[in-house]
């Protein structure tokens, strides 16, 4: 499985991207990240699926990005261009996949501001080769393992939140799932597009660098538990609170109403 996590907020896009590939008994380490240089701007692509497809629909896609004659000015256009080859792709291979037991699939987070985009942009590609504009009113998506990190985003990030306050929340999350995913972990990819700049910044964090982090949160996490007003559990946990018997039926003994 796969931890990619894309945040669109006012100032700029944040990305994080676990490095953990399985195939049957075995993990490898392998980027599920890269960045392209197209007329002068950057974007970043994020995926999450099966590797072969991922790797042959991303040879194509940057075949085409190499072609003197093609430009994007808008991102949905690239996206559009990586969408057409996730179908060429599928039509190729789909049938031997399918023959083999393999399921089809690849998703893809695609973000950046090209040169005629009034605002920096966040995509998410099916496998279908259908696409949505992620928006201001939920400023994320998680493509793979999205469960336990939902939570903490769904609660706490907001589009007109910082860049660093995103950062921070999107540390947490992927912390949450692999405490509790056991396919996903470090070294992570930690992707930031600044909106003043139009510049795209990389980084990767080994376990041991955000170590002190996950550390730090679980001892609050302990601690806001503690602390959490008590007062609504006397009614089931005082000496005083009131008991009832709780009735039993026979085995077999059908139930009334």
């Amino acid at each position: 499985m796969t931890f990619c996590l894309a945040m669109k907020v006012a100032n700029g896009l944040v990305g994080i991207a676990d490095t953990r590939v399985t195939s049957g008994s075995e993990c490898i380490t392998a980027r599920k990240v890269t960045l392209h240089e197209h007329d002068g701007r950057s974007f970043f692509l994020m995926t999450s699926g099966l590797r072969s497809v991922r790797d042959k629909v991303l040879t194509y896609f940057e075949e085409i990005l190499d072609i003197e004659d093609v430009t994007f000015d808008r991102l949905y256009k690239a996206v559009t261009a990586f969408a057409s080859q996730l179908r060429r792709v599928e039509e190729e291979d789909r049938a031997a996949l399918e023959a083999c037991s393999y399921h089809f699939n690849l998703f893809a987070l695609i973000g950046g501001q090209l040169r005629h985009d009034r605002e920096h942009k966040l995509y998410l590609v099916y496998p279908q080769g259908n696409w949505v504009e992620v928006g201001a009113g939920t400023p994320y998506c998680i493509i793979g393992e999205s469960g336990y990190g939902k939570p903490i985003l769904d609660r706490t990030l907001k589009y007109t939140d910082s860049l660093r306050f995103a950062l921070k929340v999107g540390a947490l999350a992927f912390d949450s799932t692999r405490i509790s995913a056991a396919n996903v972990d470090f070294p992570i990819d930690v992707i930031i597009f600044d909106q003043e700049t139009k510049k795209i910044r990389e980084r990767r964090y080994e376990k041991e660098d955000l170590a002190p982090i996950s550390q730090w949160w679980q001892e609050r996490l302990r601690q806001s538990v503690n602390e959490l007003p008590s007062e609504w559990q006397s009614l089931v946990l005082d000496d005083t609170a009131e008991v009832h018997q709780m009735s039993t039926i026979p085995l077999g003994q059908p139930r009334s109403g």
